[in-house]
């Protein structure tokens, strides 16, 4: 199976400079655990994740306050739809990651983003149940 075959298309995007606690409300909104960070002074992708906020607020930081942009990780692993799960599995086991952002091989846009949970569920055949939203 490809990782065009498990990704999720819903991409969420933000800028460097939204708060931890606007992307935690938008990450949580959409119900995904990352978010493609896209600086336009640069036009460089990084990402950011759940664990990313989890860590700034455990060291007590104020997420009203905190940007994204200071907590991302822009030096990115990229994977491309045609990968294998292995081989998806096999960059984020080396890495220490959950998540890869799949990037279109012509224009290197962000196509999706496959975590260990898109894999396990491929692997398993376990479709997700996903709740619904809260009022």
């Amino acid at each position: 199976m490809l990782v065009r075959d498990a990704m999720s298309t819903l991409v969420l995007t933000i800028g460097p400079d939204h708060t931890l606690r606007q992307a935690a409300q938008l990450m949580s909104a959409r119900r995904v655990g990352a978010a493609v960070v896209l600086d336009p002074d640069t036009s460089g992708l990084g990402i950011l994740t759940e664990r990313d906020i989890l860590n700034s607020i455990g060291l007590g930081q104020d997420p009203d306050r905190e940007k994204a942009g200071a907590h991302t990780t822009n030096n990115v692993v990229f994977a491309a739809p045609a990968w294998t799960l292995e081989n998806a599995a096999d960059a984020m086991t080396r890495g220490g990651f959950r998540h890869l952002i799949v990037l279109d091989e012509r224009d290197h846009e962000p196509l999706g983003i496959v975590s260990v949970r898109d894999i396990v569920r491929c692997w398993t055949g376990v479709r997700q149940r996903i709740p619904a939203a809260a009022p």
